[in-house]
């Protein structure tokens, strides 16, 4: 689907600055994320205008709702083309399988398993039992039971999920550049992160990255720093 992997996340307030900012790396990446914090301020104009820029749009709405509502959701913005569209796995399979039929021919439809900002402490607060990495893959295979096209994890868990749905097509956000020592290095709202090589080494077909490009004092350099590893 996609020559390069990298996907920019165009999590900025402004649009101005969001088309501004996906101009500059557009022949670094292969296509632009718009997030939930985008999609509330901008809405379908918005996405009409990055779409502009020529590359394929990555709607990560996360949608989770009763299975018509995410449905209908879904048939809202068919006019938007996206190429990908996140849903919550944890919304259940009824939901996803409808989300599945709602969605554009052309668009893969992802299910959300475990966000990146949690760790089993988190999940035990929510009385799921286990790590992140066991709940990660307990969702991947009700997705692919549910006839999506894949999932979105960590990192982590990419390699294991690859091993158990070979044609999945599976999405990693949160990721980080190395350090000297060529760790990832988490931020405060990222707990379980990996280098963009290493996740796609392990199998992923896209790579998400925000602030690492977006919030440095050069975007190119930093895109064309991340595609060179790749």
């Amino acid at each position: 689907m996609h020559k390069n992997p990298l996907f920019v996340a165009l999590d900025l307030p402004r649009l101005d600055a969001a088309e501004a900012l996906a101009r500059k790396v557009k022949n670094h990446v292969g296509g632009l994320k718009l997030g939930l914090e985008f999609f509330c301020a901008h809405g379908h104009h918005g996405v009409h205008e990055i779409a502009k820029v020529g590359l394929p749009i990555f709607l990560d709405l996360k949608l989770h709702d009763i299975p018509n509502t995410v449905a209908a959701a879904m048939q809202a913005i068919h006019v938007l083309e996206p190429a990908i569209v996140t849903v919550h796995a944890a919304g259940g399979r009824a939901m996803m399988e409808d989300a599945k039929a709602a969605a554009g021919e052309h668009c893969k439809v992802v299910a959300v398993t475990v966000l990146t900002s949690l760790d089993a402490g988190d999940l035990a607060g929510m009385g799921i039992a286990g790590s992140p990495h066991d709940q990660a893959l307990r969702l991947a295979d009700l997705a692919h039971s549910a006839g999506l096209d894949g999932i979105v994890c960590s990192g982590e868990e990419v390699a294991a999920v690859r091993r158990q749905w070979q044609g999945g097509f599976i999405v990693v956000p949160g990721l980080r550049l190395p350090d000297a020592n060529g760790r990832a290095l988490p931020l405060a709202d990222q707990k379980r992160v990996v280098t963009p090589q290493e996740a796609r080494h392990a199998g992923a077909n896209v790579l998400v990255v925000g602030r690492p490009i977006s919030r440095a004092d050069d975007p190119v350099a930093a895109a064309r720093a991340i595609e060179a590893t790749l």
